[in-house]
């Protein structure tokens, strides 16, 4: 396999021979060195600011790399990685660490963690129906400079949840079982190689590191800027329902049997949440145990209140569905925003029979003692079952429902048993499980090739040992070279 650079490399002032010994060990590499290389701003263990610069949203999570690293530009991601490799430093790209206890668990002490915050800049381009936003986003700008414009983007649950961890690893949103993943509708990446040159990777440049880059996530360069497709509809009927915990049985039951007819039009998720008492927390469910349906219909409203008619028998406490602009959704999930610890299970399910629901009952529902903060099965199918054309190496997903139990780990030991309890459930539903991974749920080194066909693992490993043989970047989920692969 063979990846033309139809893109000249960019110019550089520091003529530097790049090599990259792997084995050198750690304790010699002289990071500090990176200063005279480079002029992105550098953190270095012991000194000040290093602790903040590390840490990611995922609290529980201690990343200890050689140096942090703050470009501002492209060209300076370029320096940096060309800077990198001369010192025999590794490069691991990331923006806000959402999904970061992976990477932090190969061991960073080689590693330059590349902070990509201040790569924020968006251009909205209405003729093209496409919004080009730096690596270093969060949804919510997206989703706003979208909006303005009277668009939509396949964003993610979260306001603060980094658009290029979110689109490079797959991206369900709440529009995808019409519209498919986030990362199948990628237009375009800005990629720093492991060469340190600039690229454009599209359908036309780079095609086989475009297919790569879209669900293989970070091993293969350092994305710096995304360009996404944007929608031409600007509300949708969403919302959610809700009812005290001790309807959990019956809303479970309905939702899981609905969920997997329902038309490609609407894509809901089911969640059993138990909501700490604080006073920022609305006051009708401060404290309280909840179980919630919520999603969006793209559909006329006549018809999504005629889809979404057998759940609303069940008589919710609350309901909010109804049009609403599509940026008020970014907050509808009502994730935790900030820096948060948490510990999490996650798997696919082809099914979820009786016995399913009745682990689900005994682990989360009315009554039960857990460190399980929320438990939640999205609903999968329609679009999102089935290739997309012309789609990257996460084109779809295999399976009926995902599922997601996690617990807020605010002290060591209730994150221990939330880890332990969340991964027990997990093991429970391992016969109605499909044995694939969604890598964005993983927040535990996983194998990694179980979320990808054979043919599609394959074919990552090949782009990987063209375009960095020497293993240059640290993926959160790695994908080794083809040569790691076969052991040689």
């Amino acid at each position: 396999m063979v990846l033309h650079d139809s893109n000249p490399p960019m110019e550089d002032p520091m003529t530097l021979e790049i090599t990259h010994p792997t084995s050198r060990p750690a304790e010699i590499v002289d990071a500090a060195a990176l200063r005279d290389l480079c002029d992105a701003e550098i953190h270095l263990p012991g000194e000040p600011g290093y602790d903040d610069a590390r840490a990611p949203w995922a609290a529980s999570v201690d990343q200890r790399p050689a140096a942090v690293a703050y470009p501002r530009s492209a060209e300076e991601v370029s320096a940096l990685v060309r800077a990198a490799a001369v010192l025999g430093l590794r490069v691991a790209p990331q923006s806000t660490g959402h999904n970061a206890g992976p990477l932090a668990a190969q061991g960073l002490a080689d590693v330059v963690l590349v902070r990509l915050g201040r790569l924020d800049e968006i251009t909205v381009d209405a003729e093209r129906r496409v919004v080009r936003a730096g690596a270093g986003l969060v949804w919510e700008p997206v989703v706003e400079a979208a909006a303005e414009a009277g668009f939509t983007v396949l964003h993610g649950s979260s306001p603060d949840v980094g658009i290029a961890g979110y689109s490079l690893g797959g991206g369900s949103g709440w529009y995808a079982r019409k519209l498919g993943l986030c990362t199948n509708n990628l237009v375009a990446v800005e990629l720093v190689d492991a060469q340190g040159r600039i690229l454009r990777a599209d359908a036309e440049h780079h095609p086989d590191l475009f297919w790569a880059v879209r669900g293989g996530g970070g091993s293969f360069g350092v994305v710096t800027a995304l360009e996404l497709r944007m929608f031409d509809f600007a509300t949708t009927y969403g919302g959610m329902l809700f009812w005290d915990v001790a309807h959990t049985e019956d809303v479970l039951r309905t939702w899981a049997a609905w969920a997997v007819d329902a038309p490609d039009e609407v894509t809901t998720s089911f969640r059993v949440l138990r909501v700490p008492p604080l006073p920022e927390v609305p006051e009708i469910v401060r404290g309280r145990d909840i179980v919630v349906i919520d999603g969006a219909v793209l559909a006329d409203d006549e018809t999504a209140r005629q889809i979404l008619a057998p759940l609303r028998a069940l008589e919710p406490e609350v309901d909010t569905f109804g049009r609403v602009p599509t940026r008020e959704l970014i907050r509808l999930h009502m994730d935790p925003e900030g820096p948060t610890p948490v510990a999490s299970s996650t798997a696919i399910l082809h099914s979820l029979p009786e016995s399913a629901i009745a682990s689900v009952l005994e682990a989360v529902g009315p009554g039960a003692d857990t460190a399980i903060d929320l438990f939640e099965l999205r609903q999968l199918g329609g679009a999102l079952g089935r290739p997309h054309p012309g789609g990257g190496a996460t084109s779809h997903f295999e399976g009926t429902f995902l599922t997601l139990a996690l617990g807020i780990a605010m002290t060591p030991e209730r994150g221990a048993r939330a880890h332990e309890e969340a991964h027990a459930l997990t093991d429970t539903l391992a016969p109605f499980a499909n044995g694939r991974n969604y890598l964005n749920f993983a927040e535990n080194p996983v194998d990694v090739a179980s979320f990808f066909s054979q043919d599609a693992w394959r074919r990552l490993t090949e782009v990987r040992a063209t375009v960095d043989p020497s293993g240059l970047f640290v993926g959160n989920h790695p994908v080794p070279g083809a040569e790691r692969e076969s052991g040689s």
